[in-house]
């Protein structure tokens, strides 16, 4: 029965620190019971005129909530937008409504499905330079991330 003990107490002992280390993402901010992780801004290129922003929302909470408005000096318009395929035509449109937050869950604002979206920059998006954006809920108030402008990296990454 010793020999058990023991093996339970250095399984609990090994496995609590894995427990505690939620995630490796990097944190972009962590506010009101919202965490923001893993984000990425790129645009096409240096002249390019729109670009984007991507990453992941946790609603830490027990109530829903909802991304409502995103702002920001970074373009001339800034808009919470997701991809629609008709007739298989893929083409972006706002969500007008804002991105729903289901309490304990997280979203992913990626490629190819919802995301930040810029639309005629006052800028490029330089690699390595950050894009301050002012990330707006519907319970949690205003939160200021600084996204990283990461143009190498891929879809799935």
């Amino acid at each position: 029965m010793t020999n058990l003990k023991t093996a339970a107490l250095a399984a609990t002992l090994f496995c609590a620190p894995l427990a505690l280390a939620a995630s490796d993402l990097p944190v972009l901010a962590h506010s009101g019971g919202i965490l923001i992780e893993d984000g990425y801004a790129r645009a096409a290129g240096a002249n390019a005129m729109s670009g984007a922003a991507f990453m992941a929302i946790t609603n830490e909470t027990d109530v829903d909530d909802r991304l409502i408005d995103a702002r920001g000096d970074a373009a001339k318009r800034i808009e919470l937008h997701t991809h629609v395929v008709t007739d298989g035509v893929a083409r972006m449109m706002q969500v007008e409504d804002g991105i729903p937050l289901p309490a304990g869950e997280t979203v992913m604002l990626e490629r190819g499905g919802l995301h930040v979206m810029f639309m005629g920059l006052n800028g490029p998006f330089e690699e390595g330079a950050a894009v301050d954006v002012t990330l707006v809920f519907e319970n949690a108030g205003e939160i200021d991330v600084a996204i990283p402008v990461d143009l190498r990296r891929g879809p799935a990454e």
